[in-house]
């Protein structure tokens, strides 16, 4: 198993950095989506360069951070259900889930999806508005991104059946969703305490 998660340790690291990097593309499309109605308010000019780059930007951020998302355990899930079952069984939904629903989607997905992109690499593809720009490195991104998924599922997978078999401290927690729960609770806990106390003070006197 040692070896299995220095495999899923790697693959960690590299969907951080590239989510990282990515998530800047946030800022560049934002700069650009700006800087095009400032221009097209002031000059009243325009180009679907830049349209198209700011959509593609937005694209890529979607498409190439998920698997970042998904290590993070920042993904949606039904966390009223959840919360309710036993960690055990949170266990087995995640490795079912992974098995017969994120792992197989992410095969299907790159044996499809690889083919699509290199036909329009092969037929230089362009846009079909006037000025636009190539088609194919946004096609690019779908199958990259159920590639980068499908080995982020692997991880996941190692994993989970790791802190199944008590190999591995289960510290993945809820995302931020569930940290910020457990500050308010914590929080909670903490004002209920300090009234307490000053109940007991007064009470005293």
């Amino acid at each position: 198993m040692g070896g299995l998660l220095k495999f899923s340790r790697a693959i960690d690291a590299m969907n951080t950095w590239l989510g990282r990097y990515v998530a800047w593309a946030i800022f560049l499309a934002v700069v650009i989506s700006a800087g095009n109605a400032v221009i097209r308010k002031v000059i009243g000019t325009s180009s679907n360069v830049w349209l198209e780059l700011q959509w593609i930007l937005f694209g890529a951020v979607f498409l190439l951070c998920s698997p970042w998302t998904l290590l993070s355990n920042e993904h949606i899930r039904i966390d009223v259900v959840s919360s309710m079952l036993p960690k055990s069984v949170r266990n087995w939904i995640d490795v079912i889930g992974h098995v017969l629903f994120l792992i197989p989607i992410g095969l299907v997905m790159m044996w499809t999806g690889w083919p699509f992109f290199y036909r329009s690499l092969l037929q230089n593809e362009q846009s079909n508005n006037a000025g636009g720009l190539p088609q194919y490195p946004a096609k690019m991104l779908v199958p990259l991104c159920f590639t980068l998924l499908f080995v982020q599922g692997i991880s996941e997978l190692i994993k989970r059946v790791a802190i199944m078999r008590g190999e591995l401290a289960d510290v993945t927690g809820g995302g931020h969703h569930e940290a910020a729960e457990a500050e308010a609770a914590r929080l909670r806990d903490a004002l209920a305490e300090e009234a307490e106390a000053k109940a007991r003070a007064q009470a005293s006197r």
